[in-house]
């Protein structure tokens, strides 16, 4: 029982080993950089930290800026396309570097405060 539609893909964040944190996609934020990534899953890398509000890991997915932004909210998913990062907020977070926004978490936040560097993220589409 997938609540998926054509405008919002729910998918799975993991964190190997770690949490599975629900995540959902969502094309009017950016119908180009979320078919382009929806096309490319699964995709999986290693977590990094940027400062205190920021998690991300590097795809191969290429798509430029789509309606960008610098603010977000904790729980905000975004693209950088400078890296081809996906970013996860973990606070709300003012960036100098202007992003795509994608999506949002949408339940067990917290579970990124448990992130280490190195570990692996891995964004997927749930299977019935």
């Amino acid at each position: 029982m997938s609540t998926s539609s054509v405008s919002r893909k729910q998918l799975v964040l993991e964190i190997r080993g770690k949490a599975k944190l629900s995540c959902d996609l969502k094309r009017h934020l950016s119908p180009r950089t979320v078919g382009t990534i929806m096309r490319s899953l699964p995709l999986e890398g290693h977590a990094h930290l940027l400062g205190k509000s920021i998690l991300y890991f590097e795809t191969s997915v290429d798509s430029g800026i789509e309606r960008s932004r610098t603010e977000f909210k904790k729980g905000d998913v975004a693209y950088l396309p400078s890296s081809g990062s996906v970013c996860f907020f973990l606070n709300d977070a003012v960036f100098t570097k202007a992003m795509t926004p994608i999506g949002r978490l949408t339940e067990n936040i917290d579970a990124l405060k448990d992130v280490k560097s190195g570990d692996v993220f891995c964004i997927y589409e749930e299977t019935d």
